[in-house]
């Protein structure tokens, strides 16, 4: 045996109680037994063993390339990752689309100066993630980069021949290895599809054997109807759901989570496939440019700078922020106090980091709508902001349900990015399971690992079981925390000391390895 793990606490990721054994790793697979020798012997003592997390909502497309340590996930315990989200990254494409999503996505995810590009399919962007990684890594093929491919950035109806290509890419990109596909219907261009659009990309999906993860048209008015709409795409299409980050966010909609399970149960017990993410915080984060109106950011990029630089369009744009709502900000008129710049890309723009555009416009005796506007042409729309727009109570209702599993939604780049990059699934175990019991342990590590790996349709990974991949977690329960904050977001969780990746220590001890023993889950 390579290591044992003696006496560990098992959650075994199915969710029945915790039981006492010796766990050992050979050749990168999972023994179970009593009495296990090794080469290594790790005392648990009351530690927890549990499967690795698997972070289903992660944009981590870039940074795990970019900077390959990706302690951000390793040391809160995460050993799988499924890229691809919101519709938007970096594969499928051509040089031109490429050139788009590095504008699109800088204040995501960077554009690091001197990066290699080396791919341009799903399966290539799969073989680069095989070269060494710190976890393994699944992907979702991004409707709204598909559309840009096949269709550009304009918002009209695609054509019969365009849909036909966009069907032909996204069936490449399963045929290569990706587990489904993704959309961000507040995104342009994803957002300019209409049903029938998503139908005919969601029918291939289903008939690959994939699924489909849709960020919707709206979390805040209209939010009930627009889960609705996802349910009725998946059951036309024949294709399973994941409800990306399933929440209901806005006053508008405070309290209403009862709503959004019934919607979902009832679809369930009349046959659907559906589970959902989310994540235990209440701010949301994003790029600024994304709470403009779909209107004006037809064209892409420099024809969305043009309109930010025009007078009349610039207050037909206000108009919709602030008065009629914008469908990027989710049809609810724009709180700017609710609106925290936190990553910025011009150093003379960092003095609006951490405050909100209403706090830095009073500053400077403007109007927060002209501060949006000249700092979304000063940073050529590469900032980053949060969106205080959350309701706790929606937030426990929601990741008690029988399908929820988690999801971090963490953005890894900026001046100060959401904490959730950094404490989500610690956050879970140690808020919300120990401090309010809101999940039982057993039930937790569940729904943030075995759950999570049926619906990625992973055979051998998610359960603590005998001849499954050793991806592993030793947590601490009386101490696991997410010590990272919004003040200072990039800390490393607390009471979780180890973390194995396919057998090899990615955390040892609570210090990192530097080890890249993840791959691609193809």
């Amino acid at each position: 045996m390579d290591v044992v793990l003696r006496g560990a606490r098992i959650a075994d990721g199915t969710g029945r109680p915790p039981f006492r054994a010796d766990a050992g790793i050979r050749d990168g697979r999972i023994v179970l037994g009593e009495s296990l020798t090794g080469r290594r012997v790790i005392d648990a003592g009351d530690l927890v063993l549990a499967p690795g997390f698997v972070d289903m909502h992660s944009h981590s497309d870039l940074q795990l390339l970019a900077a390959p340590d990706h302690l951000a996930k390793v040391s809160q315990g995460v050993t799988t990752e499924v890229l691809g989200q919101d519709g938007l990254s970096y594969a499928p494409v051509d040089d031109a689309t490429l050139a788009a999503m590095r504008r699109q996505l800088a204040g995501w995810n960077d554009d690091p100066a001197g990066f290699d590009w080396n791919w341009r399919s799903v399966g290539e962007y799969l073989d680069r993630l095989d070269a060494g990684i710190a976890v393994n890594a699944a992907y979702l093929v991004p409707q709204g980069t598909v559309r840009m491919l096949a269709v550009g950035a304009d918002d009209r109806p695609a054509t019969e021949s365009e849909v036909d290509t966009m069907r032909d890419l996204v069936a490449t990109g399963l045929a290569e290895g990706a587990a489904g596909m993704s959309s961000g219907l507040t995104y342009t261009p994803g957002m300019y599809a209409d049903d029938d659009e998503l139908v005919a990309l969601c029918e291939v999906v289903g008939a690959h054997g994939g699924y489909y993860s849709p960020h919707h048209r709206s979390y805040g008015a209209g939010a009930l109807e627009a889960f609705a709409e996802m349910v009725d795409v998946c059951r036309r299409a024949r294709c399973p759901l994941h409800l990306a980050h399933a929440t209901l966010n806005f006053p508008v909609n405070k309290g209403r989570a009862p709503e959004l399970l019934a919607l979902l149960d009832e679809a369930l017990d009349n046959g659907a496939d559906i589970t959902l993410d989310t994540y235990p915080y209440l701010p949301g984060a994003t790029y600024l440019s994304a709470l403009l109106p779909s209107w004006a950011a037809s064209g892409g990029l420099d024809e969305t700078l043009r309109r930010l630089s025009d007078v009349d369009e610039r207050e037909r744009i206000r108009e919709a922020l602030e008065e009629t709502g914008s469908d990027g900000a989710h049809g609810v008129v724009v709180d700017w106090s609710a609106i925290e710049i936190n990553g910025v890309r011009r150093r003379e723009n960092a003095h609006l980091v951490g405050r909100s555009v209403a706090d830095s416009a009073r500053d400077k005796g403007i109007r927060p709508v002209d501060l949006f506007f000249d700092t979304l042409v000063s940073e050529q729309l590469g900032t980053s902001c949060l969106m205080h727009v959350g309701n706790e109570e929606n937030v426990r209702a929601i990741m008690r349900h029988r399908t929820h599993t988690g999801g971090s939604d963490g953005l890894l780049v900026g001046d100060r990015p959401h904490p959730r990059a950094w404490g989500t699934f610690p956050r879970y175990l140690g808020h919300y399971v120990r401090e309010l019991g809101v999940l039982g342990l057993a039930e937790c590590v569940a729904h943030l690992t075995g759950r999570a790996a049926a619906r990625l349709r992973l055979p051998d990974r998610g359960l603590v079981k005998d001849g499954y991949a050793a991806d592993l977690v030793l947590f601490d329960p009386e101490t696991v925390a997410d010590t990272a904050t919004f003040d200072d977001p990039r800390q490393q969780a607390a009471g979780i000391p180890y973390v194995f990746v396919n057998g090899v220590a990615a955390l040892d001890d609570g210090r990192p390895t530097g080890a890249l023993a993840g791959r691609s889950l193809r």
